[in-house]
């Protein structure tokens, strides 16, 4: 049956289909011997012969959703090219070719999915859908009352207004502040950005949950498999439009 090449290199694992897209793109995939670069090319995976850097890919994979506690220090991709740790290297015993769905910034922790189901990742970072994201964030210096209100009221940042879903404040030290914070966007370290505009710069950031989905006691660098129950939750809440 032809397909769109994408979404038959989603279902092999080896990408979701937005990076899928990207492989394309960047000449990486072949059909039956001729690269392709054509975004709408369909191919039939039951005969024809798919390459992506010159390997043959599979369609018969077996489906793998992780939860990942990420430590700082660590990428979301698969390889990169200044030679720093990627997650990958946490998921010991893990035979199946798994990628990261979004990402978390080499210096932010916490919850992080990973799966070799591109369509599954296709859900999850749709912009058309917003699932809630929810953030511990220490920041340096102490909010004050008027500077919480301001976030809580919306932040102009250079690409447009800012504003969190929910905030609370968590807890205050001498020099820092803790603040536990739900967002539905996507938009590129948008909370460390909006923390700088009120000078007060993020020191540790935390992704706590997403959707129904909480990281609870799972411990930095371990990772574990999601229940079906947690998948149906997040599909769901995939489904729920803006």
């Amino acid at each position: 049956m032809q397909e769109r090449l994408q979404k038959i290199l989603a279902g092999a694992g080896i990408a979701s289909r937005r990076a899928a897209e990207t492989l394309i793109l960047q000449g990486r995939v072949s059909v039956n011997g001729a690269v392709v670069t054509e975004l709408g090319t369909k191919a039939d995976a039951g005969s024809d012969d798919i390459r992506v850097d010159g390997k043959l890919i599979s369609t018969d994979v077996s489906k793998v959703y992780l939860m990942l506690n990420k430590p700082r220090g660590y990428v979301t991709t698969l390889k990169d090219p200044e030679g720093r740790s990627i997650v990958t290297e946490l998921l010991h015993g893990i035979e199946e070719r798994v990628f990261p769905v979004g990402r978390l910034d080499y210096d932010s922790e916490g919850l992080l999915l990973m799966t070799n189901d591109g369509d599954f990742a296709q859900k999850m970072q749709h912009p058309r859908y917003r699932i809630p994201r929810t953030y511990c964030v220490k920041v340096r210096g102490i909010l004050t009352r008027r500077e919480l209100k301001e976030i809580e009221d919306g932040i102009k940042l250079e690409d447009g207004l800012f504003k969190p879903v929910a905030m609370h404040m968590e807890r205050m030290n001498p020099k820092s502040s803790w603040v536990v914070m739900t967002i539905q966007e996507g938009r590129n370290r948008v909370i460390r950005r909006l923390f700088d505009a009120i000078e007060h710069p993020v020191a540790r950031l935390i992704r706590i949950s997403l959707g129904e989905l909480h990281l609870g006691k799972l411990k930095e660098g371990e990772f574990r498999a999601l229940k079906k129950r947690e998948i149906e939750q997040l599909l769901s809440s995939s489904g729920k439009r803006e």
